[in-house]
């Protein structure tokens, strides 16, 4: 197991293109499956090439950059041919020069201007050619099911089927208490744990050993889980929907990405500490066996004794964090289990409250990863966020809101650093209860560590989103999981930067890095096929099998942190400390964490992207109350980039002249601010009559579908049946500014759905931030509207939120209020 921050040729590419085809026909048979065999293995690896290239190949949409090794300072000619040997496209390399992570002098190539379509393409440079590459919408299809059938081969507790992965791989149950296993079906704990024993049976065998660690299980069953959610907002779902993937569960109605993850959530739910015993809600930090188990075993030849390791308040956050998250994307498939997964969440997010700091030491490391966190804090965030996006409840939200987290910058994520799981969680699940303010910052702050990770990547020699000091234990997972912030960049704004970024990063995996060296077996001419593994170890036993296609290696390893990297590699430059050796746990370990992104990055790029629609404007609200002599407003932003700027207009297309646009006119969106709303404020004249104005409002503009809001004026002559309370509090002030709550109460006898208070200051008091309500202001005139999750009030029922404001001179309350256009007392 990975114990460190971040532990955790044509043939071939026609093997990963047969794996797509025999999913899309539904002909799952072994002859179909892409075997790395014996044979194959047997054969020698190709000649590097100075001449770099992602040896799968590119997506006929997408960026399309090659490295070459060359100490020449002048531009060299390049040419892409096609299988025939044709040039299809030319030009001169950008002249890079030394690069620190490599050690080596480098140019870079651009051909994504050549969007064909083909096979066997090859990049020359001089006298010298790069491994033969597609280009190919469909390039990321096999990698996709592949790199999620790694998960399906690495589960505990169950018979891997023939028919599902072929004879090389298939094996009978392990770890369910036949001979010689001990079990997971009856576990003691170490001693002085607990005094009884558990079923801990299935889950995913961790890494290249078979111990099974709750922490490591959870960031996996997020990335897993989350892969789906994003693809069902990306309209994408049905690429990992039920008959994609080689599962025993298809064919249940049940989208496939989530059998597999179901698979570990059913293991993490058997961790809970039961109901009646000591620390009840807990979660047991891991199982395996009491020594490391020896190199190589198949696991259902163990014979040593499984333990159960003393719970820890990280392993029960990842608990609550993939338990709550299960309820809500569970729901529609399976009511019953996202119940359970709830009622889970809810007792390990209690038993975490109620046992704050009991961590993993690092000295627990015999038998298996010690996977020690001395800072929780980031697990409290991330569970109180999934909390919050299932459940909508305060409590959550307040966890969310006063954690140091919250208001940080994103950072990278890994399974010891979980915050950012959080923020990706707030930003995108639509409906989360938190002020439309506080959402535009989270998005805003993982766009801006997107924008960083480009940066990063281009000041590379070989373009990739980590430092020249970021080779560490597990460096490649830093790259799919730094490419996973670009990718949801790119959901949030829309900019092709975001993605085209994403998918360099696979560019690198691939092969295009210090190496000429793909680190997912079987794609491309030359890939990793000697990982670090108990049962697929080929290296060490001939009968044994490789890791199969998809599996993913841990990548360049500057620590030299086992005997064959140290014997191997003394001297190399960062980006260069890898070797596919079995023995080299530090640089060429599987692990479920390192998988699970890559898989969510392989779905991410194999989704097909049509040209992009005419973007409509959104309007929020489409109906608002403008109180008579004051102003309310609305949101404006787009459904989707657009591909230039554009200039949206506002203007009164019918109804009464009372009530105009006072602000907001005319605003411009950006393909990267489209997301973003822009206020338009709207007026409503002071008159005479008892009338209560209505206007419809047109904001549209070139190359955008138009839509309309609807403006009603309160008239303060108009006589109302009171049917609402203000008060009015000042919690703090000092010489220049203050912070208030307001509480609106319901006084009548029917419920309220939705309200806008306003009011007007009597001096120049100016609101600068606000919580619990979206405020606005147009000259003294407020406008405070519910949160979404506040808005309704029941009779007797009320709502607070808060402002703070400065002013100069005097700081007298406002005395009328009116709640939807009606005066409150």
């Amino acid at each position: 197991m990975p114990p460190t921050p971040f532990t955790r040729g044509a043939a071939r590419r026609a093997a990963a293109v047969l794996a797509g085809f025999a999913l899309a026909v539904g002909g799952l048979t072994a002859a179909a499956l892409p075997a790395h065999s014996a044979d194959t293995a047997a054969a020698a690896q190709p000649a590097d090439s100075p001449v770099r290239v992602n040896q799968l190949g590119y997506l006929p949409d997408g960026p399309k950059r090659a490295v070459v090794v060359s100490s020449a300072s002048a531009p060299l000619a390049w040419q892409l041919r096609d299988a025939s040997g044709a040039v299809v496209a030319s030009g001169a390399t950008a002249v890079h020069g030394a690069d620190q992570a490599s050690g080596q002098s480098t140019h870079l190539v651009d051909f994504g201007a050549y969007t064909g379509n083909g096979t066997g393409f090859t990049l020359a440079v001089g006298d010298r050619s790069s491994h033969p590459f597609d280009i190919s919408a469909s390039l990321y299809d096999g990698l996709r099911a592949d790199s999620m059938s790694f998960f399906y081969q690495q589960r505990s507790g169950i018979a891997i089927d023939t028919a599902l992965v072929g004879s090389a791989y298939a094996r009978p149950a392990g770890h369910l208490g036949v001979a010689p296993n001990k079990g997971d079906t009856s576990v003691p704990c170490q001693a002085g744990v607990c005094d009884y024993q558990r079923d801990v049976r299935g889950g995913w065998y961790d890494a290249g050993d078979q111990g099974k660690y709750v922490v490591n299980g959870g960031i996996a069953t997020w990335e897993l889980v989350n892969s789906y959610e994003r693809a069902r907002r990306s309209g994408e779902a049905a690429a990992l929907g039920d008959g994609t993937l080689r599962v025993p569960e298809r064919g249940n109605g049940i989208p496939d990405v989530l059998d597999e993850a179901r698979w570990e959530l059913d293991f993490l739910l058997r961790m809970q500490v039961p109901a009646g015993k000591p620390m009840a809600g807990m979660a047991f930090h891991k199982v395996h066996d009491a020594q490391w188990t020896a190199l190589p075993t198949r696991p259902e030849l163990d014979d040593a004794q499984r333990e159960l390791h003393k719970p820890s308040t990280a392993a029960t956050l990842n608990l609550a964090a993939t338990a709550a998250q299960c309820a809500r994307v569970y729901a529609p498939y399976d009511a019953a289990f996202a119940a359970r997964c709830l009622d889970a969440a809810r007792r390990a997010w209690a038993a975490a409250k109620a046992n704050p700091d009991v961590l993993a030491p690092a000295s627990d490391n015999t038998g298996g990863g010690a996977y020690e966190d001395a800072d929780v804090s980031d697990e409290f965030y991330w569970a109180a966020a999934e909390l919050l996006a299932t459940t909508g409840e305060s409590q959550y939200r307040d966890s969310v809101t006063s954690s140091p987290h919250h208001a940080e910058p994103a950072d990278g994520f890994w399974w010891g650093g979980t915050a950012t799981l959080g923020r990706i969680t707030l930003a995108t699940v639509p409906g989360v209860a938190l002020p439309a303010d506080d959402l535009a910052r989270l998005r805003g702050a993982l766009t801006t560590a997107a924008d960083a990770q480009l940066s990063t990547m281009a000041g590379q020699g070989y373009p990739v989103p980590l430092t020249a000091t970021g080779y560490v234990w597990g460096s490649n997972s830093a790259v799919t999981n730094n490419a996973m912030m670009l990718a949801v960049a790119y959901e949030l704004t829309g900019q092709q930067r975001y993605r085209a970024g994403a998918l360099e990063s696979l560019d690198y995996l691939l092969g295009r890095n210090a190496l000429d060296l793909s680190y997912v077996t079987g794609y491309g001419e030359r890939f990793s096929e000697n990982q670090h593994h108990r049962f697929w170890a080929h290296q060490n036993d001939a009968s044994l099998p490789h890791p199969p296609s998809g599996s993913f290696a841990g990548g360049p390893n500057a620590g030299l942190d086992d005997p064959v990297a140290k014997a191997k590699l003394q001297g190399c430059a960062p980006a260069a400390c890898y070797v596919d050796d079995i023995g080299s746990y530090s640089t060429n370990e599987v692990a479920i964490n390192w998988n699970a992104s890559l898989a969510w990055l392989a779905a991410f790029a194999a989704e097909r992207r049509s040209a992009p629609a005419v973007p409509a404007v959104q309007v929020t609200p489409a109906t608002v109350s403008v109180p008579e002599g004051g102003s309310a407003t609305v949101g404006v932003r787009l459904s989707a980039a657009p591909a230039q700027n554009v200039t949206v207009t506002v203007a009164r297309s019918s109804g009464d002249p009372d009530l105009t646009v006072a602000a907001g006119a005319a605003m411009t969106f950006t393909p990267a601010n489209w997301a973003t709303p822009q206020l338009i404020s709207v007026s409503a004249a002071q008159d005479a009559d008892a009338v209560s104005g209505r206007a419809t409002f047109t904001v549209g503009g070139p190359a955008v579908r138009a839509a309309t809001f609807t403006a009603t004026e309160a008239d303060d002559d108009a006589t109302s049946g009171t049917s609402c309370s203000v008060t009015y509090r000042i919690d703090s002030a000092w010489n220049d500014g203050f912070t208030a709550t307001v509480t609106v109460k319901n006084t009548g006898a029917s419920a309220i759905s939705g309200w806008t208070l306003g009011w007007s200051f009597a001096g120049n008091q100016r609101i600068s931030g606000a919580w619990n309500a979206t405020v606005t202001q147009s000259g003294t005139a407020v406008t405070a509207k519910d949160a979404g999750w506040n808005g309704t009030l029941t009779p007797g029922g009320s709502a607070s939120f808060g402002f703070q404001a400065g002013y100069s001179g005097t700081n007298a309350a406002p005395t009328a209020f009116t709640l939807n256009g009606a005066a409150c007392s």
